[in-house]
């Protein structure tokens, strides 16, 4: 074997808080060989992105290395000055962010900013930087390069922005690249052509590439090997598929019980600390003929003041309890179809009955006065983003029993919203905590918790796993799937993941382009689906038992 490209040798990162110093990463030693791609695998808090800064020198200013090597081709960098660092930093190696909008310049063109990555390391003219620049949006392989070389980040879709940021890491021809979560937030198609894309590249250019994921079957299906990390440790290293078959320590073992398959069902996910369930899963079969529907959608359609058609003759209808799934790429409509029914924006044709009565004549803007509101609540995706920071979690899932339900400060308030807290497994000291104190999995519970504090009938869940963990998935799915059956919820599952759709659902319906292209019962579309769209969507999914890809070591 040649000798490792990269060797890390008993790191040791710190940060100094308040509360003293903090331990990130403890003792961590690998190695990575020219044109491999690893993968760094744990929870967050593990020490994974740490690891990645530390590489990289882009640990803020409270965190260090206090101890350990980081050796690049023999030479440690860790002693390298800051000058001597920079010409590394690009030439040498680079970094593929997790959020692409926020590692963009939003007031600048891609084009201009792909050109600066180049001039701060060649010495060449700026339309020379200009011309490969734009060779390099044709090697990611973006659409109409010579258009979007003006277009600026929040003109692109996610997919977009991060073929930007891999323009970018190698636009001076790294001899390796870190990519921390690059396909976080994106559907299953984009995230596949991404990560092909990326594999391709470094295959092609003999890149060598640590990708840290959460998302094990990412790993299986695109590394030769992955490392695992917990607390800051090394924990287990194997090939892919002898790490996730028999993995041998007792933490690797948890992260692949709690990851969703292609046949796993909610009560086979077993989290970190968490006891499965007694309640047994539904097989998903259809409502009792002649039940009457809760929800009845008809014939919606969506455009905007530009003309664009969002949603196009979509059509739906729900019974009490029924848990339905709604997938397809970002931008078929799914989001924009699910904030129709919530009542946030209004349909430009169509009709929607809840419960018999028809709510889409109410204007979105006055729809909070309507009955129906407190009926119809929805869990969105991103909870940094829905809580309001200046909001204790105690405010947070009060905030709709004060608004809607008219109730007062008091005993009677307290009592229900620590009832809430406690359903969704939130524990009382933390009501006094605001959102920033508060762990992701924490506040996806404040999130879930503020939504059935009304006790509604139709819950609507947008993307509400997306950016968790695995095992803090796991135990958000089990909770979100016992409330359903306790509450007699009417569940619409918005999500890119369809092994969770899959689970969590009684039946899928597929949208593409804002239209409806396949439905049915959820796991006979899965297993068997009719339409091509539908058919390239399961085959984007990856799964822990996929090979690895074949990178060239």
């Amino acid at each position: 074997m040649s000798a490792p490209l990269l060797s890390i040798e008993d790191l040791n990162v710190t940060f100094s808080t308040r509360r003293g110093l903090v331990q990130a990463v403890r003792g961590v030693s690998l190695s990575l060989q020219p044109g491999e791609m690893l993968g760094l695998v744990g929870e967050s808090g593990s020490g994974k992105s740490v690891t990645g800064f530390a590489v990289t020198r882009l640990l803020d200013k409270a965190g260090r290395i206090a101890n350990g090597r980081i050796l690049y081709k023999g030479q440690d960098i860790t002693r390298a000055s800051a000058a001597d660092f920079r010409n590394l930093h690009g030439a040498a190696m680079a970094m593929i962010f997790q959020n692409p909008r926020a590692a963009l310049n939003p007031i600048r063109a891609v084009g201009q900013q792909i050109a600066d990555a180049i001039l701060a390391h060649k010495r060449i003219s700026s339309q020379e930087a200009r011309e490969a620049a734009l060779n390099l949006l044709r090697a990611v392989q973006i659409r109409d390069p010579e258009r979007r070389m003006n277009a600026y980040p929040h003109e692109l879709s996610g997919g977009m922005c991060q073929r930007v940021m891999i323009a970018i890491a190698i636009s001076c021809n790294p001899q390796f690249l870190i990519a921390d979560e690059p396909t976080t937030g994106l559907d299953v198609t984009t995230q596949k052509v991404v990560m092909d894309l990326l594999a391709s590249i470094a295959a092609e250019r003999g890149m060598a590439t640590i990708l840290i994921t959460h998302d094990l079957g990412l790993a299986a299906r695109y590394c030769s090997r992955v490392v695992v990390m917990e607390q800051g440790r090394l924990v287990e290293e194997a090939a892919p598929l002898t790490l996730f078959h028999a993995p041998q320590h007792p933490y690797t073992r948890r992260l692949v019980a709690a990851s969703p398959t292609a046949t796993s069902r909610v009560t086979d996910l077993v989290p970190d600390g968490e006891l499965k369930p007694s309640i047994e899963v539904k097989d998903g079969s259809p409502p009792a003929h002649g039940t009457p529907p809760l929800l009845d959608v008809q014939r919606i359609v969506k455009r905007f003041d530009d003309g664009t058609a969002a949603v196009t003759d979509f059509s739906m209808t729900m019974t009490a309890g029924e848990s339905v799934g709604l997938v397809g790429e970002s931008g078929s409509g799914k989001s924009t179809t699910s904030r129709m029914i919530c009542r946030l924006i209004d349909p430009s044709e169509g009709e929607i009955l809840f419960d018999g009565y028809s709510i889409s004549k109410i204007p979105a803007r006055d729809f909070h006065r309507s009955p129906s509101r407190k009926d119809i609540q929805i869990v969105f995706q991103d909870p940094n983003d829905s809580l309001n920071p200046r909001f204790t979690a105690f405010d947070c899932i009060a905030h709709p029993l004060l608004r809607l339900l008219r109730m007062r400060s008091g005993d009677a308030l307290r009592q229900r919203v620590e009832e809430c807290a406690h359903r969704v497994g939130l524990p009382k000291e933390l009501l006094s905590r605001f959102p920033h104190q508060l762990s992701g999995g924490q506040k996806a519970r404040v999130g879930i918790a503020r939504a059935i504090a009304c006790s509604p009938r139709l819950l609507v869940l947008d993307e509400p796993t997306a950016a968790l963990d695995v095992s803090v998935q796991a135990v958000v799915l089990q909770l979100l799937d016992r409330l359903r059956r306790e509450d007699n919820l009417a569940f619409l599952f918005v999500s890119h993941d369809l092994n969770v759709v899959r689970m969590m659902c009684d039946r899928t319906i597929v949208l593409r382009a804002g239209g409806i292209v396949e439905q049915g019962e959820s796991r006979a579309l899965f297993a068997n689906p009719r339409t091509d769209y539908t058919r390239e969507l399961v085959d984007a999914v990856p799964h822990i038992g996929a090979p690895a890809a074949l990178v060239p070591a």
